[in-house]
């Protein structure tokens, strides 16, 4: 690890321009690219004292070795050269979005002598243009192929194209009138060039005119007494509106605007982008990326702006851009992307109306991304036994960890103090294990003694299991007492007699410590045990100064991660459910003729405070034992009571008792 004060460069050399900087490491390698209005406050900030510093900032900065800079004219220019460095060196600590996958454009070859409408993939090229991205291949497939029977223009190959040529018959598109045969002369090149041209339109969302020509000429067609005609032009009018039918219509007002964003956890973010045009969604893409940067949800739009839009220009670029949270330096994106698109493009977030609610839709679709991409990874068999063995090479363990535990500390103000257990094997979650634990005669703020508490009180229960059970103590089972891990009357496996392979506690060396000496205290010292802390992500082990540090893209520590996590949602829930109980007892304590064995009756009934003010008089008479006039007075003492609020110091949300 550098010390990032030996390679500082003197401030009175950082020029005072608009630049953009790159870190390297002893390798040479670049770790990190950015820009700046002002390169010498921007440069400087990173050379602080490490712990006023972000964790992340401070893991770049002791990594890098060197520090350089180049200045340029505006912070255009520099918005640029950042993109182009990024696309260069590839640094690891700058977000990377990568499409999950390649998704399919329309193009039009309007570069050649007869234009081709097909469905591709991979880089653009100058001369073609192109319509989407779409969701999937067959879908605009059928899209071209309703619209080639009112705009045939050629969708074959250049092999078939030159072979029908040669030949003199064209291929069977021709036959069926969904292609204009230019092959063999039946139009020319600028009639072809003029069906294309309108294929094109159309796909660009003009396309009202078109309908209403069609109509026009069924109907000239119909008074002609050509029915024939009448009828194709019929065929021709279902197959455009089935076509508009396939993309739905979002907004009225025939609006060009992309349409991003963001689900967010401290891995990875997902990223959402619905590109709507004329008013219709006419293709969204959506992939996920690893967070490896020091950014908030602005700088996370910055970034994918950057490389989503850079090397676009023209219609590719939409006159409005819809985000989730404006980026820093809002006016230099815009006339970057002014001058790309030739026209202007504004950045804003949507706060009210359809833009809003199709945002909201937006959001739902990058959450859902996020939570199906996390479910692959963690039901992937091959991917659990990668991060169960990355895992027991980072703690040098004598196996892989098939059974971990993990244990987390929840309070509110130092009230109401409980602890969660859960379990994971062979790298899932096994929800029948997870255990509970109200923690009392501890200073609700002294997480350390809260953790030493839990873990001796579970480990405690795993040798009185051991004892009741015939282990005595050496490996051995006394014959006499039966099979240690199974409950004789349920068949069931016992709740605490399973030695954990790893124990995982939430937090830094003083949980880890306090955990350790309760395993030490209990004389139990075959149960490896760790601590994950959240402020870098590191793993802690008892007794080791310096913690480990797993790669940001390990699955054993993506598996730790979601442990804990675990752990944390568990613990939250718990401590939820105790408070609201806590305070309807408490609220129900002066109302008359209301003893202990009817309160805990109506606790039961309702569940929460929160619905027992909800209910009506007459729902809470009838609850056994309960009468109108009590539960008048019930009523009222909810109603006019309300809950004390704090904040719960786990999750640092305002909670209402």
């Amino acid at each position: 690890m550098a010390d990032p004060s030996t390679y500082r460069p003197r401030p009175g050399s950082i020029p005072t321009q608009p630049g953009v900087y790159r870190f390297r490491d002893k390798d040479g390698r670049v770790v990190y690219v950015g820009k700046a209005k002002s390169l010498r406050p921007r440069l400087s900030s990173y050379f602080q004292d490490l712990a006023h510093l972000h964790p992340r900032t401070a893991t770049m900065v002791t990594t890098a070795a060197s520090v350089e800079w180049t200045v340029v004219g505006t912070e255009v220019e520099a918005l640029q050269l950042e993109y182009s460095w990024i696309k260069e060196f590839d640094p690891r600590f700058n977000v990377k979005y990568r499409d999950d996958k390649s998704y399919p454009w329309l193009a039009i070859t309007m570069d050649e002598e007869f234009p081709r409408v097909m469905v591709g993939r991979g880089a653009k090229r100058k001369g073609v243009r192109y319509f989407g991205p779409y969701g999937h291949a067959w879908a605009i497939r059928e899209t071209v192929d309703l619209l080639l029977r009112v705009f045939p223009m050629r969708s074959c190959s250049n092999g078939v194209f030159k072979r029908s040529q040669q030949i003199g018959r064209p291929c069977l598109l021709g036959y069926i009138d969904k292609c204009a045969a230019p092959c063999v002369g039946r139009v020319d090149a600028e009639e072809h060039r003029g069906i294309a041209e309108d294929f094109a339109d159309f796909m660009g969302g003009r396309t009202d005119a078109f309908v209403k020509r069609v109509e026009q000429q069924m109907y000239a067609a119909s008074q002609e007494q050509d029915y024939e005609r009448a009828a194709r032009l019929r065929d021709d009018l279902g197959a455009l509106t089935r076509a508009l039918e396939k993309q739905a219509v979002v907004f009225g007002d025939g609006t060009d605007a992309d349409v991003i964003a963001l689900a967010e956890d401290p891995l990875e973010v997902a990223v959402q982008i619905f590109h709507v045009r004329s008013g219709r969604i006419r293709g969204q893409r959506g992939w996920v990326a690893d967070r490896v940067d020091d950014l908030d949800t602005a700088g996370l739009v910055g970034e994918f702006l950057l490389q989503l839009y850079a090397g676009e220009d023209g219609d590719a670029i939409p006159r409005e851009v819809l985000v989730p949270a404006l980026p820093d330096d809002t006016d230099v994106f815009e006339q970057l992307l002014s001058e790309s698109r030739g026209s202007k493009v504004g950045i804003r977030v949507p706060q009210r109306g359809d833009k809003r609610t199709l945002q909201e839709t937006v959001a739902k679709n990058a959450q859902q991304s996020l939570v199906l991409h996390k479910t692959k990874r963690a039901s992937d068999l091959t991917v659990r036994n990668q991060a169960l063995e990355e895992i027991q090479e980072a703690l040098d363990l004598p196996s892989a960890p098939l059974r971990i535990e993990c244990y987390d500390i929840s309070n509110l103000q130092g009230t109401e103090v409980v602890a969660s257990m859960v379990v994971f094997e062979d790298g899932l979650a096994r929800k029948s294990e997870y255990r509970r634990f109200v923690i009392r005669g501890v200073d609700g703020q002294n997480d350390v003694a809260s953790m030493h508490e839990v873990i001796t009180r579970r480990f405690r229960r795993l040798l009185d299991e051991r004892i009741e059970h015939g282990d005595l103590g050496s490996g051995e089972v006394d014959p006499e007492a039966g099979p240690m891990l199974i409950d004789p009357d349920t068949g069931r496996p016992r709740k605490f007699a399973y030695t954990p392979g790893l124990v995982v506690v939430d937090g830094g060396p003083p949980q880890v410590a306090a955990a350790r000496r309760a395993l030490d205290e209990l004389g139990i010292d075959d149960v490896p045990l760790c601590g994950l802390a959240k402020r870098l992500e590191e793993v802690w082990v008892p007794g080791e100064e310096d913690p480990v540090i797993l790669p940001r893209s390990s699955e054993g520590l993506y598996l730790l991660q979601r442990i804990r996590d675990e752990a944390h949602r568990f613990a939250i829930n718990h401590h939820r459910s105790r408070r609201s109980k806590t305070m309807v007892e408490s609220l129900l304590d002066d109302v008359p003729g209301l003893g202990e064995v009817r309160r805990r009756t109506l606790i039961k009934h309702f569940g929460s405070l929160k619905k027992l003010r909800a209910a009506t008089i007459e729902q809470i008479a009838e609850v056994p034992g309960i009468g109108t006039r009590t539960a008048t007075a019930i009523s009222e003492a909810v109603a006019n009571r309300p809950g004390s609020v704090g904040v719960n110091t786990a999750t640092g949300e305002i909670e209402e008792g």
